[in-house]
């Protein structure tokens, strides 16, 4: 049985979130709420990914992509539906479902209206950059037929409900490194007999810093994030190694690569510089294309957008430094591409994406799943008197 009430279901997948990989209850709701509307749908597509078509005469085919996983942070909002543990939706992604849900419902029961094929994408491994990849790789657009437009909006701190469109590039290309930096370990009382990774890492991580400071054009920007340092156990130890995750986004991809170099030269003169007895490790652990919109298919929904959502809840957003894999999803097997349109949909100011904080404002849902039927529908056929 489905659940009947959006909010309802809002409340049970924000409480009940799953890391990237680990998707299954998620999935297994997703499928759960399309098959009762009469979806047909595949499960285990590329990971915990789901394929399901809702078919309704000739026409066009419009895909809606969702999210499914979280974020490995322990939620401090307070709201009675928080999670508890060590794992948070706090980037959007159970609004994001739920909102395709309700979009789902409401193309199915406006059938009359309409005559093509919906097809809605739950996406696993988002926030690792490894989902669309992996559905793509398990042959997603085979499973019902390559979609005519591809569609996905996505939650962002600003007013409820309204959207923001770009006609083409949207979000940033963008790598994630592992860098691993060697000492030489020993005890904290004689550090001069050692050689400290740790000194190292330290200068590293500020060093870093002035890649974007002085070696990136301001014009064609670069962020450079060092999100996690690993070094040692014990204060009196002096360890072996210190291990960084570093993000990388950069406004085009001369920038990115750039940017990639220029790290990588870093890392080797800071432990050149530090004395180290071996030469660092630079990985990179995984990458993402810009999400790059079809100009045609965004003035369309934007079109359909102003008519149905009104001008005061439509406007251009400019592309952000923010990292997404679902551009993976356009690409074909036969070396051809599909139409992408992604556009942010605002959910209030409670915290920001990838906070702790971050809680959207309930009243966002019906915003989102309204927005998804009137860019669907923009470009499914007109039923015929």
């Amino acid at each position: 049985m489905a659940v009947t009430d959006l909010l309802e279901l809002y409340r049970d997948l924000h409480a009940h979130p799953e890391l990237a990989g680990a998707e299954k209850r998620t999935a297994d709701v997703l499928a759960r709420e399309l098959t009762a509307l009469g979806f047909t749908v595949r499960s285990g597509i590329g990971g915990n990914g789901v394929v399901a078509a809702f078919e309704n005469g000739a026409g066009p085919t419009v895909a809606m992509r969702t999210e499914l996983d979280a974020l490995p942070l322990a939620e401090r909002t307070g709201l009675p539906y928080a999670a508890d543990g060590s794992a948070m939706h706090a980037c959007g992604h159970d609004l994001h479902l739920t909102a395709v849900v309700g979009a789902a419902r409401e193309l199915v029961a406006t059938r009359a209206e309409w005559r093509g094929r919906v097809v809605v994408l739950g996406q696993p491994a988002e926030e690792t950059l490894e989902g669309a990849l992996a559905m793509v790789a398990d042959g997603v657009h085979d499973v019902f037929g390559a979609p005519d437009a591809l569609l996905a909006q996505h939650a962002v701190p600003g007013p409820v409900g309204r959207v923001g469109h770009s006609p083409g590039q949207i979000t940033a290309p963008c790598a994630e490194l592992a860098i691993t930096v060697h000492g030489r370990g020993g005890h904290a009382a004689v550090p001069h007999l050692a050689v400290d990774p740790v000194v190292l890492a330290a200068h590293l991580v500020v060093r870093l810093q002035s890649v974007v400071a002085r070696e990136t054009n301001p014009a064609d920007p670069v962020v450079v994030t060092v999100g996690s340092v690993h070094a040692g156990d014990a204060a009196n130890v002096i360890p072996d190694r210190v291990e960084l995750g570093v993000s990388v986004r950069a406004a085009s991809d001369g920038a990115l690569a750039r940017a990639l170099a220029a790290i990588e030269r870093v890392c080797r003169a800071e432990a050149a510089a530090s004395g180290a007895p071996v030469e660092p490790e630079v990985v990179t652990v995984r990458s993402a294309p810009a999400t790059t919109n079809d100009r045609q298919l965004v003035l369309a929904v934007r079109a359909a957008h102003l008519s149905g959502l009104g001008a005061d809840r439509v406007g251009w957003t400019p592309p952000v430094a923010a990292a997404e894999d679902f551009g993976h999803l356009a690409a074909l097997p036969d070396g051809g591409t599909v139409p992408l349109c992604y556009w942010t949909l605002g959910v209030g100011t409670r915290g920001t994406n990838h906070s702790p904080d971050f809680a959207p404002e309930p009243a966002a849902l019906t915003d989102g799943w309204r927005a998804l039927v009137l860019a669907a529908r923009a470009v499914l056929a007109v039923a015929e008197e």
